[in-house]
């Protein structure tokens, strides 16, 4: 007959760690905006879902679901962030020839 042991771990005790969170205090009080887009005629599917892609980073199935609701709602908010942030992403899109505006919350 053999006999066992189980051993036996005391639970190691983690020290406390404090993060430093370094925080620009402008990105705090700046107000936050987005993107609105509005529905045309004129812009396929296709189009709108590969400008969401390249110029608001939306994986391809973001693109496609917002682009769906633009053309069933009329407009759908499709980026957030600060002016400063989204002020390229914008004009990107009116260079393509899609209807947006920024607004603020």
């Amino acid at each position: 007959m053999h006999t066992y042991t189980t051993p036996t771990f005391a639970p190691t005790l983690l020290p406390e760690v404090e993060e430093e969170v370094v925080v620009d205090l402008d990105e705090l009080l700046v107000p936050l905006h987005h993107i609105v887009l509005y529905n045309d005629d004129v812009n396929s599917f296709a189009h709108v879902i590969d400008c969401l892609v390249n110029y608001c980073q939306h994986l391809p199935e973001q693109a496609e679901q917002c682009a769906y609701i633009v053309h069933y709602k009329g407009k759908c908010s499709v980026k957030n962030g600060t002016l400063i942030q989204l002020k390229p992403i914008h004009e990107a899109l009116l260079e393509n020839g899609l209807s947006s505006v920024i607004e603020s919350f």
